[in-house]
C-alpha cells in the first residue's frame, strides 16, 4: 500500500475504484460485513423531545457498536400507519436534514475509518415523508403513456429526497400487472413490457440525471424493485410463485430491468416470488449470470425485506442462507438476520472472503460516486411544494382515462346547473392516494375540485350514499334524491390502499389484514374484481333515476364496473389533488388524455385478459365473452381522430393522424407488431412504440415513428398495425414488411 499523508480513501482526487480498494485494504472482516447489512427500521433511530429536537436512540448506538458503524439505514424518514411515524413525532421538510446530519454524525464517529451511512427510502410515488410530494401511483402513471411529463415528476422527488439528507431511493418499477387480483397491480406501470421500460427509462433519468461517475446535489441513485417476475405470481396472491418459462421471463418480465440498467439505474431490488424453483434472492443465474455477465451490470443488489432468511427454507439455517444470497449476487441486505452472520459464513467457508469484499466494493462505490466521503452532511435546496403540487397533478391530470361517454354525457355541458356528486370517493382524499404514502396535512376531493372549478352559480350537492366496503345502504335514498333533483349526477365509486393504525402488519410491512374500506394495497389480494356490494346497488340506484351519470373510478387495479352510467372515466390513484385534476376533465377545462396501462376484464372468471397472449386460437367461452371489456391502449377523447394508413419510409413508420373534432386533443399513436413467419410461436400482438400527438381542430400532422428491422432478432416477417389501442390494431389494415439476416 502507499504510503501517503491522506489515506488514498481519503483523496477525492483519486479515481472511485483505487479509493474503494485503499478502504478495503484497511477494513477487518467484522467492519466488512457492517457494510452490508441494513438491519434497523429508520424510524427507531431517533425520538422527537418534548423541546421539538430529535435525539438519538439505544437501539442506533447499539446497532453502530454491533458492526463498528453502518452500512445503510433504511426508513429514517418514512412516515405510516406501520411506523407509527406522523406529524407529531415524524421530521417534517424543514427538520429532516438536520436529523439526517445527527445520525450521519454519530455513524462516522462509532466507525474506525469515518465510513458514513447510506440513508435509503421508499419513493414509490413521490417521497414517502411528511412533507414530501405525493405523486400518482405507478398505475396512473402507465395512464399518461408519457415518459417526458414523468421524468420531470421523479426528477422533483429525487431533489425533496436529497434535499433531506436521503441518498437511495427505493422505486417500483419492474413488475407487470398480469393478474388484477394483486393487491400491487397499482405499483406496476401495466401490464406491457414496453410501456414499463419507456417509464423505467424515464424513472432513472429523472431521479438520476446524466449517467456519470457521481450524482448532482439534487440527484438520487435508485434501486429498482423488484427484479423479477413479481407481477406474475399465481392467483395474484402476494409473494406467490410465478410459474415462469425462460421465455416468457424473457420477453415479459425482464425488458424494463434491461431498460433501467442500460439507463445507469445504480441498483435493483431481487423480489421474493421464487423463479423456476429457487426464490429471487438466491438465485444466481438470476443475479449474477445474467444481471452482471450477460448485461454487464456493475450497480447494488439489494434484497427485499427479510427475503435472505426465507432462504433457510432451502439451506437449513440463517447463516448459510445469508451465504446463498451473498454467492448468488445480492449486496446489501433488508432487515435480516442470516447477513449478519457473515463472518460466520466465511470461517465455516460456506463463502469466500472474496465474494463478501466483491459486495462490499459495490457499497462502498456507491458512497463514493454521492460523495459522502467528502460531503456527508450536505444537502440541496428544498424545491418549491407549489412545484410538486404542479407535477403531480400534471401527472393525474394525463392519467384520467374515459373508458365511454354514451350521449356525449361528458364534458359537463354550460346548460347544466345542479350536480349530485354522490359517492363514497367523492367528498375525500384520502383513498386517493394509493399504499406506501404518508400522513397528508391536506389535498382535494373530487367535490372540492367542483366546487372550485364549476361556474358560478351551479348548484352542487352532496351525498356519500355509502362505503367503499359493506354492505350498509342507509345512505342510498339521500344519494337518490339528490341524483333526481339534479341535472347530472357524478358518482364517484372504487377502491382504497389507506392504512390505518388497526391494520396488522407483517414483519416486512405488509397488510396482514384488511381494515376499515382497505381494498388494495400490499397483501390485500383479491379473489374477484366486482366493487362492493353498497357500491353496486348505489350505481342501480342512482342511474335508475334517469339522471344522466359520469361514473368516476378512483382505484389501484381495474375493478369490474357494469356499463350502467352514460360515461365512465377512470383515474386510478392520482394523489392528493387528483380531485382537482378529475374536476378539470370532467368540466371539459382539460382533455381526458389518459390511455388503459391494462386491459379491464368483464369478470374475474376472465383471467388472465392482457392482450399479448400466444397467438393460439383457442376460441372463447361457450357462457362469455373472452374479450376484455376495455383493451389495452384504449380511451376516448372529447374530440375524434382519423388514422391514415402506415408507410414505411426506409426506417420510419409515417402514419397522418388528423383531429375529426371539434376541439383540441391528444392522440396516442399506439404502433404494434404481429410476427407472422417466425421460429418460435409468436404472440398476438406486441406494442413497439407509441408517441402522442397534440393536434387543434381539424389539423392534420404526419407522425414518424422510427422503426430499426436490427431490433428482431428472428429472421421472418412481421405486420406492422399504427391504431388508437390494441383491439383497434386487430381491426386495422396492416403493413407487412419481410426481414432478411
Amino acid at each position: 500500500m502507499t504510503d501517503t499523508a491522506i489515506p488514498l480513501y481519503r483523496d477525492p482526487t483519486a479515481p472511485v475504484d483505487i479509493r474503494v480498494r485503499d478502504l478495503l485494504a484497511r477494513m477487518t472482516l467484522r467492519e466488512k460485513v457492517g457494510q452490508l447489512n441494513q438491519r434497523m427500521y429508520g424510524w427507531d433511530a431517533y425520538r422527537r423531545t418534548p423541546s421539538g429536537s430529535f435525539e438519538l436512540t439505544e437501539a442506533l448506538y447499539a446497532e453502530t457498536v454491533r458492526f463498528a458503524g453502518l452500512g445503510a439505514l433504511y426508513g429514517l424518514f418514512r412516515a405510516d400507519a406501520w411506523s407509527g411515524v406522523d406529524h407529531s413525532n415524524g421530521p417534517g421538510a424543514q427538520d429532516s436534514a438536520a436529523l439526517a446530519e445527527l445520525v450521519q454524525r454519530h455513524v462516522i464517529d462509532s466507525s474506525r475509518l469515518g465510513i458514513p451511512a447510506l440513508f435509503v427510502e421508499e419513493v414509490p410515488h413521490g417521497h414517502m415523508a411528511l412533507d414530501g410530494t405525493v405523486l400518482p401511483v405507478n398505475l396512473a402513471v402507465g395512464a399518461t403513456w408519457d415518459p417526458d411529463l414523468y421524468e420531470r415528476a421523479a426528477a422533483h422527488a429525487a431533489a425533496e429526497l436529497r434535499a433531506r439528507g436521503a441518498h437511495l431511493a427505493l422505486v417500483s418499477a419492474l413488475d407487470i400487472a398480469r393478474d388484477p387480483r394483486w393487491g400491487r397491480t397499482e405499483e406496476c406501470f401495466g401490464e406491457d413490457p414496453y410501456l414499463a421500460a419507456r417509464l423505467t427509462e424515464a424513472l432513472v433519468r429523472g431521479m438520476q440525471g446524466e449517467r456519470g461517475d457521481g450524482f448532482a446535489a439534487d440527484k438520487a441513485p435508485v434501486v429498482l424493485k423488484h427484479f423479477a417476475g413479481q407481477g406474475a405470481t399465481v392467483g395474484g396472491r402476494n409473494s406467490a410463485e410465478s410459474e415462469l418459462g425462460l421465455r416468457e421471463l424473457h420477453e415479459i418480465h425482464l425488458p424494463a430491468a434491461r431498460a433501467g440498467v442500460r439507463a445507469g439505474a445504480a441498483a435493483v431490488m431481487s423480489a421474493y416470488n421464487e423463479v423456476d424453483g429457487l426464490p429471487c434472492s438466491g438465485n444466481r443465474a438470476l443475479l449474477h449470470q445474467l444481471l452482471r455477465e450477460d448485461w454487464g451490470f456493475e450497480g447494488l443488489v439489494m434484497a427485499d425485506g427479510l427475503a435472505v432468511d426465507r432462504l433457510a427454507r432451502i439451506t437449513g439455517d440463517p447463516v448459510s442462507a445469508g451465504a446463498l444470497a451473498l454467492n448468488a449476487g445480492v449486496d446489501l441486505s433488508l432487515w435480516d438476520e442470516g447477513f449478519t452472520h457473515l463472518e460466520e459464513a466465511v470461517e465455516r467457508g460456506l463463502v469466500s472472503e472474496a465474494t463478501v469484499d466483491a459486495a462490499v466494493a459495490r457499497v462502498l462505490r456507491l458512497k463514493f460516486r454521492l460523495g459522502l466521503f467528502e460531503h456527508p452532511f450536505s444537502t440541496c435546496e428544498l424545491p418549491p411544494a407549489a412545484q410538486g403540487r404542479e407535477r403531480s397533478t400534471a401527472l393525474a391530470r394525463a392519467a384520467v382515462t374515459l373508458l365511454h361517454n354514451n350521449g356525449d354525457v361528458l364534458p359537463i355541458p354550460p346548460t347544466v346547473s345542479r350536480i349530485a356528486v354522490i359517492g363514497p370517493q367523492s367528498g375525500t382524499y384520502a383513498h386517493q392516494l394509493g399504499d406506501y404514502t404518508a400522513p397528508q396535512r391536506s389535498g382535494v376531493s373530487v367535490l372540492d375540485g367542483l366546487r372550485r372549478l364549476a361556474p358560478p352559480g351551479t348548484d352542487i350537492r352532496h351525498a356519500p350514499g355509502c362505503a367503499l366496503t359493506g354492505d350498509d345502504l342507509s345512505g342510498v335514498p339521500e344519494a337518490v334524491a339528490a341524483a333526481a333533483a339534479s341535472d347530472l349526477a357524478v358518482l364517484v365509486l372504487g377502491g382504497s390502499s389507506a392504512r390505518t393504525p388497526d391494520t396488522e402488519f407483517d414483519a416486512n410491512g405488509a397488510a396482514r389484514n384488511a381494515v376499515s374500506e382497505m381494498t388494495c394495497g400490499e397483501g390485500v389480494d383479491l379473489a374477484g374484481l366486482r366493487l362492493g356490494r353498497a357500491q353496486h346497488a348505489l350505481l342501480d340506484a342512482v342511474t335508475a333515476t334517469g339522471t344522466p351519470t359520469a361514473v368516476v373510478l378512483i382505484q389501484g387495479r381495474p375493478h369490474v364496473v357494469p356499463e350502467r352510467a352514460g360515461a365512465l372515466l377512470t383515474a386510478w390513484y392520482p394523489g392528493p389533488w387528483g380531485g382537482e385534476a378529475i374536476a378539470e376533465v370532467l368540466l371539459g377545462r382539460a382533455e381526458p388524455t389518459g390511455r388503459l396501462p391494462v386491459s379491464v376484464p368483464r369478470s374475474v372468471a376472465q383471467l388472465p385478459v392482457y392482450y399479448n397472449h400466444k397467438d393460439i386460437e383457442y376460441g372463447g367461452y361457450v357462457d362469455a365473452d373472452a374479450e376484455p371489456l376495455y383493451s389495452f391502449g384504449h380511451g376516448l377523447s372529447y374530440t375524434s381522430f382519423e388514422y391514415g394508413p402506415p408507410r414505411l419510409a426506409g426506417d420510419v413508420v409515417e402514419v397522418d393522424v388528423t383531429n375529426t373534432g371539434k376541439r383540441q386533443g391528444r392522440s396516442v399513436v399506439q404502433m404494434y407488431i404481429r410476427r407472422l413467419l417466425t421460429p418460435v410461436w409468436p404472440r398476438t400482438l406486441e406494442l413497439h412504440a407509441f408517441q402522442g400527438v397534440e393536434l387543434a381542430p381539424g389539423e392534420c400532422r404526419r407522425v414518424k415513428i422510427p422503426f430499426g428491422t436490427d431490433q428482431f432478432e428472428q429472421v421472418g416477417a412481421v405486420e406492422i398495425r399504427v391504431a388508437r389501442s390494441a383491439r383497434a390494431a386487430l381491426a386495422v389494415a396492416p403493413l407487412v414488411i419481410r426481414l432478411r439476416a
